[in-house]
């Protein structure tokens, strides 16, 4: 393909590249608040309420159109992933903890999908510099017609030559093996390819105008996570059909979970914030029925530390833009 074809490509989808570019802004916007704002002392729902305040007023949510892309993950310490605080959870973040801000955003279901770890005791900042540097690795190594075991090769080679010291005790920085990177398509935000973050043979390429979520977490611990604690993140299942629901809560739930979310993810305390009540057993029978899909919090063991760094990609025919990139990371 001439450069003069790639670039007639590009104008072609100028459309998609703003609604992108727009939703990073908001989350860069966001994050840049959040930064400065979140402390020691507050409540996880307060940190959460306050974030998506923001990021609901700076993308100007209107519907499916613009808004929040998935739930605020503030995942702690040995929990790596999918932790956002239910109504009546009083976790209050503490001066030793490492917290991971995940959070997305989307215009017309371009998704953003960015995130950072938050932590006040520098004791902490290999990991966090092993994570990031890791994960800007994994942006350098991406690219179209590049097999997807490459970039997970060279995440794995660049975290695991990190090490942090804490309480005495020294620990290789590792990459947790089950958690990954994907691709991204319009309102669905695992779209079928995963980015790994270890060595592994999956030779699946890259290809050209594809979204992509560069992710990678570090881990003190076994670098494994599993399923724990209470489920607070849902999301519809992309390719259902029309499933004949029993219970009539349940048909009303759904409808407004497809009204207000279609195949977004959600959480709990989003369905509280719409009006939602007594919910629980419906949305239970919406997840036996394969409409809904859970994920709930993803742990390592307990006493390790998990960090997590991310930027959402586009692969352009002319170049490779790092779309939620900021001045921050």
């Amino acid at each position: 393909m001439s450069n003069e074809e790639k670039k007639a490509i590009d104008r072609m989808n100028e459309d998609i590249y703003k609604e992108a570019r727009l939703a990073a802004e908001a989350h860069r916007h966001t994050r840049q608040y959040m930064k400065e704002y979140i402390k020691p002392g507050m409540t996880m729902i307060e940190i959460c309420e306050t974030l998506e305040a923001i990021s609901r007023k700076t993308i100007g949510e209107s519907g499916l159109e613009a808004g929040l892309a998935f739930p605020t993950g503030c995942s702690l310490n040995h929990c790596a992933a999918h932790y956002t605080p239910n109504a009546g959870d009083t976790t209050v973040l503490q001066y030793d903890d490492v917290c991971k801000i995940d959070f997305g955003t989307h215009i017309n279901g371009r998704i953003i999908d960015c995130a950072f770890t938050l932590t006040f005791n520098e004791k902490y900042d290999e990991l966090l510099k092993a994570v990031k540097d890791a994960t800007n690795t994994g942006i350098k190594a991406a690219g179209i017609d590049v097999p997807l075991c490459e970039v997970g090769e060279q995440i794995q080679e660049v975290m695991e030559s990190y090490e942090v010291e804490l309480n005495g005790k020294t620990y290789q920085v590792k990459p947790i093996r089950n958690l990954n990177g994907h691709s991204i398509s319009p309102y669905q935000i695992h779209s079928g390819k995963t980015v790994p973050i270890v060595k592994g043979h999956d030779a699946t390429r890259m290809e050209e105008m594809e979204f992509y979520a560069i992710e990678t977490f570090g881990s003190t611990g076994k670098a494994y996570v599993n399923e724990d604690m209470d489920c607070s993140h849902y999301m519809k299942n992309f390719d259902v059909g029309h499933v004949p629901l029993r219970l009539a809560k349940s048909k009303q739930l759904l409808n407004v979970i497809n009204k207000n979310f279609g195949t977004l993810a959600f959480c709990r305390r989003w369905l509280d914030r719409l009006g939602q009540e007594k919910y629980l057993l419906a949305l239970k029978s919406l997840v036996d029925n394969n409409v809904i899909d859970a994920y709930p919090p993803l742990c390592d063991i307990k006493g390790s530390y998990t960090a997590q760094y991310e930027h959402t990609i586009l692969l352009r025919p002319t170049c490779k833009e790092v779309i939620s990139r900021g001045n921050d990371y």
